[in-house]
């Protein structure tokens, strides 16, 4: 009967401890659940700040430039940077950069005339270009015919020649053809196309599925036109994208129209820009307000297609 009893009575200490075993393990979770929440955001407070001093010191050049071309002689000269310039900010340096005229009976301004002669120079080998580059992807990407792999293994070789090396043989023939000191050397070669836009472009293409052509096929559409009516409206991101890089790579380009242009009246921007620095060498807001305007073509085009150019560069080798 004892035994029955105590059997019956529960100790109050053994119910408190299992009582509380429960609400101690909801406690521990709730505590590795904040310090985990806690940790997550100081990761990403540490990633941000990182990310935003790096952002400074990319920008922070820019922003220099930007001011600099705003001030005056005397403050532009000055031996510290001012982020408030004391004698104000003034556009006296834009309106020098379109007032110079390195010949005296030019009609054009300086840089505006290298500006368009850029444009003239650039922008029919980056189309024409464009279109022989995609052209020869659709084929290696597209199309059977015998040595296919071994031509393209070749097209690509030639990627890993240095282009200096090429400088010497390429002045001596354009030479002897009469080229030098006109345009035809910085516009003829682009037109037949580059490799690595060529190796980009097939690489988008090898996405494109095959039953999309064979449809076009059964329609009775020949080769060139399943690549004018399928292939290219469904490639204009990549388009886009290479054609940016590609007109970009020729606006910037500093070092050919330097040794193929010899008249003033030929330069390209780049050309352009460095004589009119060295005319300004003691005026630094004045070169800083060149040297923008000089970007901001560039700028501009990037901003209008920049969607277009992070989707091509992004889908490019990309299958589906």
């Amino acid at each position: 009967m004892t035994d029955t009893m105590n059997q019956n009575v529960t100790d109050p200490v053994e119910e408190l401890t299992h009582g509380q075993e429960p609400q101690n393990k909801n406690q521990l979770t709730d505590a590795k659940i904040r310090r985990s929440k806690a940790g997550r955001i100081t990761a990403k407070v540490a990633v941000y700040v990182v990310l935003v001093f790096y952002a400074f010191i990319i920008i922070a050049p820019f922003l220099i430039i930007l001011l600099t071309s705003f001030k005056t002689w005397r403050d532009a000269s000055s031996l510290t940077f001012e982020w408030i310039p004391s004698e104000g900010f003034t556009a006296e340096a834009y309106a020098e950069v379109f007032r110079y005229r390195a010949n005296m009976d030019a009609t054009l301004p300086t840089l505006v005339r290298g500006f368009f002669n850029t444009l003239m120079y650039v922008l029919p080998p980056t189309l024409i270009g464009l279109f022989t580059s995609s052209l020869s992807a659709f084929a290696f990407s597209k199309l059977r015919f015998r040595s296919k792999k071994w031509m393209y293994t070749a097209l690509l070789a030639t990627m890993m020649i240095p282009g200096m090396i090429m400088v010497a043989p390429q002045f001596i023939i354009y030479d002897l053809i009469g080229w030098v000191d006109t345009p035809l050397p910085l516009m003829i070669p682009g037109m037949f196309g580059a490799a690595a836009c060529v190796f980009f472009m097939r690489q988008f293409y090898v996405g494109i599925p095959d039953s999309i052509l064979e449809a076009g096929k059964l329609d009775g559409l020949s080769y060139f036109g399943l690549f004018i009516q399928i292939i290219v409206p469904l490639s204009v991101p990549a388009l886009i994208a290479q054609g940016l890089l590609g007109f970009i790579g020729g606006y910037n380009d500093y070092f050919n129209p330097l040794i193929y242009l010899q008249s003033s009246d030929l330069y390209t921007l780049q050309i352009a820009l460095r004589t009119f620095a060295g005319v300004y060498a003691n005026e630094q807001n004045v070169v800083m307000a060149g040297t923008l305007v000089a970007l901001l073509p560039t700028l501009v085009i990037y901003f209008i297609a920049q969607n277009y150019f992070i989707e091509g560069i992004a889908t490019s080798g990309v299958k589906q």
